[in-house]
């Protein structure tokens, strides 16, 4: 089943649950992230909206429309509603990160390190975080520490291969020989899956 299949029979199994579940601000924020992964972010927002209004303190539905509103460009309501988030629960260490990943998008670096730092400090194997520090340091083109943290990430599990070689956070050093070998080792590891689920 595509991916893209799988979150509109997953849309229409909420809206029915919805319909007859009015008040479970669970659905609403769960219809919002298949939303979200469809692209369609207007239908998103307003569903975590939903689940907002009917759950104030609900902090999941405060940091998937923070990513929302990321994903757009919305960035001041995008780090509004991670620093709600992390308000709500100050140990919510993908709030701190997706807060800091915000911070490198607008160029605060200094604002970005200390919540990735605050959220690995919280979680130190968070595959995100680590990521988010590679990022960090791409875009600050200093590409030793970013391969080095984005090593790291892989190394604890971080896999999503096609995110490592478009993201634009990675621009500033795809020329850089330890990047290469980063990609080179990726295209290894899809070619020996690929090659496993052959025989």
């Amino acid at each position: 089943m595509s991916k893209k299949l799988k979150h509109e029979l997953a849309i229409e199994r909420y809206t029915k649950f919805i319909e007859s579940n009015p008040h479970n601000y669970r659905a609403y924020n769960n219809r919002a992230i298949s939303h979200l992964k469809k692209g369609r972010y207007d239908y998103a927002i307003a569903d975590f909206n939903k689940a907002i209004e009917l759950n104030p303190e609900f902090e999941a539905a405060y940091i998937n429309r923070g990513n929302a509103y990321q994903e757009i460009g919305y960035y001041d309501f995008s780090i509004a509603d991670f620093d709600r988030a992390i308000e709500l629960n100050p140990q919510n260490g993908m709030a701190y990160n997706n807060r800091g990943f915000t911070h490198i998008l607008i160029g605060k670096y200094e604002e970005a390190e200390r919540d990735i730092r605050k959220s690995l400090e919280l979680n130190p194997d968070n595959i995100y975080a680590l990521n988010s520090m590679a990022e960090l340091h791409a875009a600050k083109n200093n590409p030793e520490e970013a391969c080095k943290w984005l090593k790291k990430a892989i190394e604890k599990g971080y896999n999503n291969w096609g995110y490592i070689k478009t993201s634009r956070t990675y621009d500033n050093i795809r020329n850089a020989t330890c990047y290469k070998e980063i990609i080179l080792e990726i295209i290894h590891r899809c070619q020996t899956k690929t090659d496993k689920n052959k025989s």
